[in-house]
């Protein structure tokens, strides 16, 4: 397979993940999440920062959380599109948002988490790993096939 590429919707943000496959995602349920989104959840891969490279302008956003971490969202100045983040609570990883890859329709889904969140009416595949609130960061990134960040 050729390594994983995508972007924004219109294509001034670009982005390659040095990888022979897709990575797996998880879908976060958090009302924050929602709100970035605009839709019931937001679905994300996270990769190494250094298996990661982005080409074109980005506007940057900083977010400081009630935990004293700071979340930097990336996204293209021209179109909208929030397309990765990186976040002081994960250092050396880069979350990119799923929708993103031009090969979407193809990504892993393996985990949910803040399912208690969830918006009504949603059906979550019962196959799947869920948590009503956060995944237990070891189990989480084994799902993901990533080590623990130190």
């Amino acid at each position: 397979m050729k390594k994983p590429k995508g972007g924004c919707r219109c294509g001034q943000l670009r982005y390659e993940v040095e990888a022979d496959k897709l990575p797996k995602t998880y879908a976060c349920h958090c009302l924050d999440c929602q709100t970035w989104s605009g839709s019931a959840f937001s679905q994300n891969a996270l990769v190494k920062t250094n298996a990661f490279a982005a080409t074109g302008e980005t506007a940057r956003f900083e977010l400081a959380g009630g935990s004293g971490f700071v979340s930097y969202q990336s996204a293209c100045p021209k179109c909208f599109t929030r397309v990765f983040n990186t976040n002081s609570a994960r250092p050396g990883l880069v979350g990119i948002r799923a929708g993103t890859f031009d090969e979407s329709n193809k990504l892993e889904l393996v985990a949910h988490i803040w399912t208690n969140r969830s918006q009504r009416g949603l059906r979550l595949d019962p196959e799947t790993s869920c948590w009503q609130e956060g995944a237990p960061a070891e189990v989480l990134f084994s799902l993901l096939d990533l080590p623990m960040p130190s």
